[in-house]
């Protein structure tokens, strides 16, 4: 089948930027409507090149927070050339290694992390005039994306219908988390700070991508994305001892309004803005099937809501949200999962 975008995309490269016999191939594709290519130039270097439909996606928000980030020490792709109009971003490329692949590798946990949270914390810290320029993760966008989980998870995906007391439980639940995210101290927030995210370089440097959608928001935002991953698990053990380890780093550096007035304190602001983030990922993991047709994330739908089914649990504000869960919500995800499978074969 013919790729129009891909064949713009490749005039570009080897005429317009003058690269000439560039070999262009797929690279990635993410969540959006976004693709990635990588491009071989004739001098045997490499870049990536995004393409990002101008009627799907604007390229402006992705340019503005590279630009902020690469201010502060943050290893992010160079910008090398942009076609705003087409969609067009020529991009350093930072390589094949995903943090991830490396995470499962025995004994690299410890190291990978400490790099990891070593960018997050010259992040939220060197990044803290940045954030002025960000939106707000205000109400409105907390409320948005919390109304995902209801609209695709629950209806469309699990195909139940939500009665009365549940609209109500589920209306009371959102209200007071978004209070308690409101209520966390504000920094630059990557707002999807994962895994698959991060890309390993030389030396177990960290580099960052997929940061367009930053906003200023609460501090356990990114660190909840990083340790409560949605692609790989570790024991609450383990967890807490980097969250604990990252907040120590956070007084060591000077930054005490970030880091609570205890480690409980730290932890409790970690778990709730957990569960805000993975009532959302449940939403869009749905949604990214259903409208979308990508099923390869219903194998993460699972480990998202034992994330939500175990940080619900240890709290007492959220002690009906997650017997809910456990009793209506937790039965039905296998059989939802093997009915979307069966569409898509």
């Amino acid at each position: 089948m013919s790729d129009a975008r891909l064949e713009l995309l490749s005039h570009w490269v080897k005429h317009e930027l003058n690269f000439g016999a560039a070999r262009i191939e797929a690279a990635s594709a993410d969540a959006s409507f976004r693709r990635y290519f990588r491009a071989w130039l004739p001098d045997g270097s490499t870049r990536v090149v995004m393409d990002a439909p101008p009627d799907r996606e604007d390229i402006g928000p992705y340019l503005r927070v590279a630009r902020l980030l690469k201010g502060v020490g943050v290893h992010v792709p160079d910008v090398h050339a942009v076609d705003i109009g087409r969609g067009f971003v020529l991009l350093e490329d930072l390589g094949s290694t995903p943090f991830l692949l490396e995470l499962r590798k025995p004994g690299r946990a410890p190291a990978l992390y400490q790099a990891a949270l070593d960018t997050l914390a010259r992040i939220q810290i060197g990044g803290r005039e940045a954030a002025r320029e960000l939106p707000p993760y205000d109400a409105e966008a907390l409320r948005r994306e919390l109304e995902l989980m209801p609209e695709w998870f629950c209806v469309r995906h699990l195909q139940i219908t939500l009665e009365p007391a549940e609209r109500e439980l589920l209306e009371c639940t959102f209200l007071w988390l978004i209070d308690q995210a409101l209520a966390q101290p504000t920094v630059f927030v990557h707002r999807d700070y994962h895994s698959r995210n991060l890309m390993l370089l030389p030396h177990d440097k960290i580099g960052v991508i997929d940061f367009q959608d930053a906003l200023s928001g609460p501090v356990g935002y990114d660190l909840a994305s990083l340790l409560n991953d949605c692609y790989i698990a570790w024991s609450r053990t383990e967890i807490e001892s980097y969250v604990l380890a990252y907040r120590q780093g956070l007084l060591t550096r000077g930054v005490s309004d970030l880091a609570g007035s205890s480690d409980r304190e730290f932890l409790r602001w970690f778990d709730l803005i957990g569960v805000q983030r993975h009532i959302k990922i449940l939403g869009i993991f749905a949604r990214l099937w259903w409208r979308d047709g990508k099923t390869s994330y219903l194998d993460d739908l699972p480990l998202t809501l034992e994330y939500l089914c175990d940080a619900s649990a240890r709290h007492v504000a959220l002690r009906d949200f997650g017997l809910w869960l456990e009793q209506y919500i937790v039965p039905r995800l296998a059989m939802a999962n093997s009915r979307a499978r069966q569409l898509s074969i």
